[in-house]
This record gives C-alpha cells, sequence and structure tokens, in this order.
C-alpha cells in the first residue's frame, strides 16, 4: 500500500498522505542497519510470532507491533522543505507535541534521532526518500508488550526504551493517534482530513 501512495504520490495523482496504523509484531532492519544488533535467531522469532523484514528506511533494527502507532508520512518534500534534517526534526516536533497533551515532557537527545524522556527513547524515526517523496517515517510507543524490545538492540543503542504506559499515561490508541494528526498538520502547516475507512493492515 505505501509503495502504491508513493508512485501516485510522485505522479500527482494524490495530495500528501499520512497514514496511522499497528503492525503485528514485527522486527524490521534499516538500509544500513547492523544484522548484529538482532539477538534472536529465525526459530526464537518464529516461535514468539515476530515477522523479520529488511527494508530501504534509514536507521538500524526496530520493534513494531500492537500498541506502537506507527507514521508513514508519504509527502512531497519539494513543496514543503528540501531538507532531510529539517524534516527529521518535523517528525521528532510532531511526537514531543503529542506527547505533551498527555502531560509527557519529552526531548531530543543530541546526537540521537527521535524522541526522548529522561534518557529513555520513547519514538523511534526511519525515513525513505526518493526524488523528495518521503515514505517510512516514525513509530511511538503508546501501550505496547515492551517485552519485544529485547529480541533487538532498538536503533543499535544500548539505550532504554519506554512507553505512554511506563511513564504512567492511560491514554488509548485512538485519542494519541487523533493528537498525532492534530500535531503534524501544525507542524507541517498543512489541513488534515479525516479518511472515509480505515484499513487494517
Amino acid at each position: 500500500m505505501q509503495r502504491d501512495l508513493v508512485a501516485r504520490r510522485k505522479a500527482g495523482l494524490i495530495p500528501d498522505q499520512l497514514l496511522l496504523l499497528e503492525h503485528p509484531h514485527t522486527i524490521t532492519l534499516g538500509r544500513n542497519g547492523h544484522i548484529e544488533n538482532l539477538l534472536a535467531s529465525e526459530e526464537a522469532l518464529r516461535s514468539a510470532g515476530i515477522a523479520f523484514h529488511e527494508t530501504d528506511r534509514g536507521g538500524d533494527i526496530t520493534y513494531h507491533g500492537p500498541g506502537q502507532i506507527v507514521g508513514y508520512p508519504l509527502m512531497d518534500l519539494k513543496q514543503w522543505k528540501r531538507d532531510v534534517g529539517a524534516y527529521v526534526r518535523a517528525i521528532e516536533e510532531v511526537m514531543i507535541g503529542a506527547l505533551s497533551d498527555f502531560d509527557i515532557a519529552a526531548a531530543r537527545v543530541p546526537g540521537c534521532t527521535g524522541v526522548w524522556v529522561e534518557g529513555r527513547k520513547i519514538g523511534a524515526i526511519g525515513v525513505h526518500l526518493s526524488r523528495w517523496v518521503s515514505s517510512h517515517g516514525f513509530a511511538l510507543n503508546v501501550n505496547p508488550s515492551m517485552s519485544y524490545f529485547e529480541y533487538i538492540v532498538p536503533c543499535g543503542l544500548r539505550k532504554p526504551v519506554t512507553s505512554m504506559e511506563q511513564l504512567g499515561s492511560k491514554a488509548e490508541i485512538a485519542a494519541v493517534r487523533v493528537a498525532l494528526a492534530l500535531h503534524f498538520g501544525k507542524v507541517f502547516g498543512c489541513d488534515m482530513v479525516q479518511p472515509v475507512m480505515e484499513t487494517v493492515i
């Protein structure tokens, strides 16, 4: 679905898109990732019901699963800013703003991509650009089972990860999804249009 929408965006057939979804238990390895950051065998992953995929996004290895909101902005950055660094900082700002709506003070950590709370990573980013059209994006931990992160070295960093739930928030996925969409519109200066239907991916 993402590849199809990117192709249509490149052709100018659709406006920018923001997909917000939850994946089944999945581990992905970015194009510059290191397989040694996967701490389990194929058999162990299968036994745990975890799929493994190599992907063309930036970044290292990460986990996606229920209770985590994954956002895929599919945007023509020629119509925003031709600046990859500014784009990544803007995505961080979207997550920081959304978390503030739930009284969580998140911030950046110098030299590290993503969003952090007291030295623990709560939001990860891994993007891909082709002819300035973006794909892949970010993952925000709302209330996933954190045990699944034990199968990897998240993003290749020996730093702890956390979730909104671990920080004491009882926020529902739907409410956080709305907050992310609202802050995305503010940060990127675009009008957000509610989809006519939801698709399970």
